[in-house]
């Protein structure tokens, strides 16, 4: 109790308290706040007497040697209301809680929308909204203070930021697969995390002990040099975490290499903080050292061999694809505040608990992702938003002046381990040579600082390793660090960068008598029967073979690090459960099968995010030669037009591959009537698709017209072009008629004499007559529409259009006839080429803004 009154208050003394020389409250001084204490009900009128509970709580202070009043009140009841007089704010501390509550989520979603466009992350905003409402700025005012963030109304919001950053950290822990992270781990990972954990502590060591007889008493102490050093030199993977999703570098070369660092460097780095944290109990006695190292054990063994196997049977008892009982997820989550209390009687950092309860929790479905799921969104956003105003109530820049003179060594310390930490990673990574802007690029991202450090610095407090002016400083200078180093990193690296290739990697460049790459990327098995009817639609010949790399895309849930699987590779089954795995497979496989040597087949999975899973999706496409990369609309008729199903987070992924990917892209709308049993039934049946092609000039309409005219090959197909003409050609860019004409000649040459192969021209003046022309093709007797999506098209073809396109993946055109209104059955194929080097460079400013914007708005 003694240390719950020294923790909440600091040690500090309120303004008229007399001094305590006379090692005792004086007589007659009055506790503060709404009542105080009897012998009866424990509760009597302002301004009265003693009694037990009162002479109990003098005893307290006396024995503690802090003197602070304690805030006793009845908490009881409700207020009548404003309108009969009272005050519910003063009176009444759970309405005085629900204020401050409100007022501090608030502030903290201003500040983070105030600071999106300045490339800040989450975590600064969250910082500097906590110390806003703290005395360094708002708390400063005294009338604001006592109004609305009284010492009587800080408990609470203390207390239940301390349990935000208990379950932040355990849904942390639970995110984190150890095994899959390790598995990446090579000599050079390892090495770069040695160098970035070792020279950075000695450094700051260095720096604190030729500066020791400046520093305060406490603060001198080995342990405390020591816990300090070893906490300058890590970088916590639950930090890094949540930045790099934020910059939707999660799947890049760069983040993954940096969260494989991040977790060796936590195990060097949190051993030396364990080990100095047993030094501090050591000063005190010297079996208390020994009771710490006893307590640790017992509770990791507790952990290992008595609550994982009952983690282990719940999810036994789950039956596979159902989430896991609530009451399961209710036990968990109470479990936490239990290893809690256990972690904070053994004298263990109450924290370490919650994570490690975490990490023992098997990640992904079905029991990781349920508690991800069911708990994230209270935790980040209502939960946490109390836990940095904690940090911000303690938080006074004011105090720093007069202590500066003790204040400088721990400064020097601090930014002697930064700097140290930045550029030791420089040069472990340089020397592994690395690029320079990714060498760069992970030393940023290093240097990150967050939310555990801020738990380190109030647990630092807590034992009187600092006081407030420290703890002031030390936040201020971990702010500092990541505002600074966040918009560094965007600057430095690129993720997209490597997918921009001058190489041609497209169909219309790709000859006839070569082998075509396609990455087909599939989210369910709804996907498989239409992609395959289009893969044998595409014409495979022994001349022209394809090679398939087909990619299942699985949405990260309940796990941090992502997984990217080449099943060829596999030697062992992956743990995290596939959805539709067998069946995709087995399609595919009896696929290759019936087409024998025309078609070869490799199978990948990638569980990533959302917001990154585009770049597995181009890296794949890159690393094989792809020509072409295929993906599903995110919307999916399931009966027939007006019956659509529709998968969140898809279409930002299609646009993202449309900006970035290293070759053409190709994105099929499934109407359901383009499906058939691609396996079960013979290819070469009497079934007879036929295929139409909108032709409205540039390079994505060559590039469609080249595929479709690979299809015109297949006996079973029936080809219909149509090529849209400006009127007396107003409109036309000369060069991309041209290129048109070109590729219009070349297919007509060769398809001349193809009985099955329909061309016609339309000659239109605005937008009006295209679409009308379209219309009276819509007969109901087509099984699949082409089109170009939008590069190089004749604006007059387009004219009065634009404003009714809902979705820009399709183009114009593409996003019509695959919409309702046109009443088509046929599902459609929107093909755009392969857009060079130098043209995404002219436009990668506003498709990077673009895509920024969609992330923040997208769910994460």
């Amino acid at each position: 109790m003694v240390r719950t009154i020294r923790s909440l208050y600091g040690g500090l003394k309120p303004e008229g308290w007399p001094s305590a020389a006379a090692g005792s409250p004086p007589q007659g001084f009055p506790l503060a706040g709404a009542g105080s204490f009897n012998n009866n009900n424990n509760h009597v009128a302002p301004g009265t007497g003693g009694g037990e509970a009162r002479r109990l709580a003098e005893a307290i202070l006396r024995s503690s040697g802090d003197f602070m009043p304690i805030t006793c009140s009845s908490g009881g009841g409700h207020p009548y209301g404003f309108f009969y007089g009272e005050s519910p704010i003063t009176a009444y501390p759970f309405t005085l809680f629900l204020l401050e509550f409100s007022f501090i989520v608030f502030t903290i979603r201003v500040v983070r929308f105030l600071l999106k466009p300045f490339c800040q992350p989450r975590v600064i905003a969250e910082i500097v909204g906590g110390i806003i409402i703290g005395p360094s700025l708002l708390g400063h005012n005294k009338k604001f203070r006592e109004t609305l963030f009284p010492d009587s109304g800080q408990f609470i919001i203390k207390n239940i930021g301390v349990m935000g950053f208990m379950y932040f950290l355990f849904i942390s822990g639970v995110k984190m697969d150890m095994t899959v992270i390790m598995r990446r781990m090579g000599k050079k990972n390892l090495y770069i995390a040695l160098v970035g954990v070792v020279l950075p502590m000695l450094a700051s060591t260095a720096v604190a002990f030729a500066l020791r007889s400046s520093m305060d008493e406490e603060l001198t102490k080995i342990s405390s040099i020591g816990e300090i050093a070893s906490s300058l030199a890590i970088t916590t993977f639950p930090v890094l975490y949540h930045v790099l999703k934020e910059l939707n570098l999660l799947s890049s070369e760069v983040g993954r290499m940096a969260l494989s660092v991040s977790i060796c460097g936590d195990a060097i780095g949190m051993n030396a903080v364990v080990a100095f944290e047993a030094a501090i109990q050591a000063e005190v006695k010297a079996m208390n050292a020994l009771w710490f190292v006893i307590s640790l054990i017992g509770l990791g063994i507790f952990m290992i061999f008595g609550i994982r196997p009952i983690l282990d049977w719940i999810i036994r008892k789950t039956p596979e694809g159902s989430p896991v009982d609530q009451a399961y997820v209710v036990a968990i989550l109470a479990g936490v505040l239990s290893i809690g209390f256990l972690t904070d009687m053994f004298g263990i950092a109450i924290a370490n608990g919650p994570l490690w309860l975490g990490l023992i929790i098997p990640d992904g479905p079905p029991l990781g992702s349920t508690l991800v799921e069911r708990s994230e969104t209270i935790v980040m956003e209502l939960l946490m938003p109390l836990a940095f105003a904690y940090v911000g109530l303690y938080t006074d820049v004011y105090s720093m002046a007069p202590a500066w003179s003790s204040l400088r060594p721990l400064f020097y310390m601090t930014i002697t381990g930064y700097i140290t930490k930045l550029f030791s990673t420089l040069a472990a990574t340089l020397f592994f040579k690395m690029p320079l802007r990714d060498s760069v690029a992970l030393s940023l991202i290093m240097s990150l600082r967050g939310q555990v450090e801020l738990l380190l610095f109030i647990h630092w407090i807590d034992k009187k390793i600092i006081k407030k002016p420290s703890f002031t400083l030390l936040v201020l200078l971990t702010t500092g660090v990541t505002a600074i180093a966040t918009p560094l990193i965007t600057m430095f690296y690129d993720p997209t960068k490597p997918y921009m290739v001058n190489k041609r990697r497209t169909i219309q460049h790709t000859p006839h008598s070569s082998e075509l790459g396609i990455v087909m990327c599939i989210h369910d098995q709804n996907n498989i029967a239409a992609f395959i009817n289009l893969l044998e639609l595409s014409n495979p010949t022994s001349t022209s073979p394809f090679s398939i790399y087909a990619l299942h895309l699985i949405e990260l849930v309940g796990r941090a690090a992502p997984v990217f699987i080449d099943h060829q590779q596999q030697s062992e089954p992956f743990k995290y459960p596939i959805q539709d795995y067998d069946t995709i497979h087995n399609a595919l496989m009896l696929y290759q099968e019936t087409r024998g040597e025309f078609v070869h087949v490799e199978e990948f999975t990638t569980v990533s995010p959302m917001r990154t899973m585009y770049q597995d999706i181009c890296e794949l496409a890159l690393g094989n030669k792809a020509s072409l990369v295929i993906l599903p609309f995110h919307k999916e008729s399931l009966d027939g037009p007006g019956t659509e199903f529709v998968r969140q987070g898809v279409q930002s992924v299609n646009l993202k591959v449309l900006a970035t990917a290293p070759c053409s892209v190709g994105i099929l709308v499934d109407k359901g009537h383009f499906r058939n049993n691609p396996v079960t039934s013979s290819f070469r049946s009497s079934v007879v698709y036929n295929l139409a092609i909108l032709f409205l000039g540039g390079a994505d309409a060559r590039e469609a017209l080249v595929y479709a005219d690979r299809m015109a090959g297949h006996p079973d197909a029936m080809l219909t072009v149509i090529r849209f003409l400006a009127h007396n050609g107003e409109g036309d860019d000369e060069i991309e008629k041209k290129l048109d004409d070109g590729v219009v000649t070349s297919f007509w040459v060769k398809n001349e004499a193809n009985e099955r192969v329909v061309y016609r021209e339309v000659v239109v003046s605005n937008g009006d007559e295209t679409v009308a022309a379209i219309r009276a093709m819509n007969d109901g007797s087509y099984d699949l529409w082409m089109v170009g999506r939008k590069q190089g098209v004749n604006p007059v073809l387009l004219e009065g259009l634009t404003s009714w396109s809902e979705n820009r993946e399709l183009g114009i055109i593409g996003d019509y006839v695959s919409s309702a209104d046109f009443g088509s059955r046929a599902s459609v194929l929107v093909v755009q080429q392969q857009v060079l080097r130098e043209q995404k460079t002219a436009g990668s400013q506003l498709e990077r803004l673009w895509s920024s914007i969609s992330s923040s708005s997208a769910p994460s």
